[in-house]
């Protein structure tokens, strides 16, 4: 074969293989977006709390036949980590309300009109058994579930502000604060009292503590982050951080185990941030082969994955790994939510 022949062959075949790979890499981009897509919506009504769409098979079910194969399985992979982060029967945390909601309305930490406002300007107004735990308490075992993981952080806000505790009157708190002690988001923030929050920080007696059960809050909430900051929960300088402390309080002063007490932190961070978490779970099951379940809660909810600087290496880490498209992170407000 003459030498241009072969020249113009291998020229022919060269584009060929080019045209091939670009073929290819716009597929999987285009399969990246569409996962992208599907998993922002996921956790976007997740982050709602709604609880309105029943997620598992009968989502999938009605999508299956308008999707191909391939992206089916994306999306019930997916949807199958969705239902161990945000669990549809919610995660039972090892402590009952008892008469927190009570203490909290005498306290003055909750306007109870103001409360049941911010619900019903939402068009989510509070559930029967959500007035019960406000006006009469209740011996029931607390469940975070997708409905009730706003209420929780209200009613854990106004506890961890509240309550009497050495960490809010000794610690970073008041060493940041400069003598400003409202200036922070957790503090300024709480707008649903009928007293001021500068008022309410660390004024009254809602749970006893011992001086072990102080020192086991210190230990858990020293590490503990959320991915809205970079500070542990024992700086509550936001809603969340605030909320957690709260719940760590509640849960240490009804004899529950610093193990129990992070696995807690694990599942309420994954109600409160499911976007972060999703993007947790799968970087755990790239990376360590491990199910969110499985991954470890004091790693999982520690600085190098939970603390904002955390949440977003893992974001870019899957980005460069294009298991998914970098996109603005989702997760909740540190305002009174709804």
């Amino acid at each position: 074969m003459p030498t241009h022949h072969i020249k113009a062959e291998k020229k022919k075949e060269h584009n060929k293989g080019e045209t091939q790979q670009h073929f290819f890499m716009q597929l999987r981009h285009f399969r990246l977006r569409s996962l992208w897509v599907t998993l922002t919506l996921f956790t976007y009504i997740l982050g709602l709390g709604s609880g309105y769409l029943l997620w598992g098979q009968d989502l999938l079910t009605s999508d299956q036949a308008a999707q191909p194969e391939s992206e089916t399985s994306d999306i019930s992979i997916i949807a199958g980590m969705v239902s161990q982060i945000n669990p549809h029967d919610g995660f039972k945390i090892p402590a009952q309300y008892g008469d927190i909601g009570p203490k909290l309305l005498k306290s003055g930490a909750i306007d109870y009109e103001k409360f049941l406002l911010v619900y019903e300007q939402s068009g989510k107004s509070l559930s029967d058994e959500q007035v019960a735990v406000l006006e009469n308490g209740s011996k029931e075992a607390i469940v975070i579930d997708r409905d009730n993981a706003h209420f929780l952080l209200n009613l854990f806000w106004a506890l961890g502000l509240t309550n009497s505790n050495p960490l809010l009157e000794q610690g970073p708190m008041m060493k940041y604060s400069e003598g400003q002690i409202g200036r922070f988001a957790s503090t300024g923030g709480w707008t649903i009292g009928v007293k001021s929050p500068t008022e309410l920080y660390s004024s009254t007696a809602i749970i006893s503590l011992t001086p072990e059960q102080h020192t086991l809050v210190e230990e858990v909430a020293s590490g503990v982050y959320r991915p809205c900051c970079n500070n542990p929960t024992h700086f509550p300088d936001c809603n969340h951080g605030m909320a957690m402390l709260g719940l760590l309080q509640l849960l240490a002063s009804q004899g529950v185990t610093a193990e129990q007490m992070f696995e807690t932190a694990k599942y309420t961070n994954a109600f409160w941030f499911p976007q972060q978490n999703l993007d947790l779970a799968i970087f755990f099951k790239e990376t360590q082969g491990l199910d969110f379940e499985d991954v470890d809660a004091r790693k999982i909810v520690g600085r190098n994955f939970s603390s904002g600087s955390g949440s977003q290496a893992v974001k870019q880490w899957l980005g460069e790994a294009g298991l998914i498209e970098r996109a603005p992170s989702q997760g909740g407000s540190c305002g009174v939510s709804s």
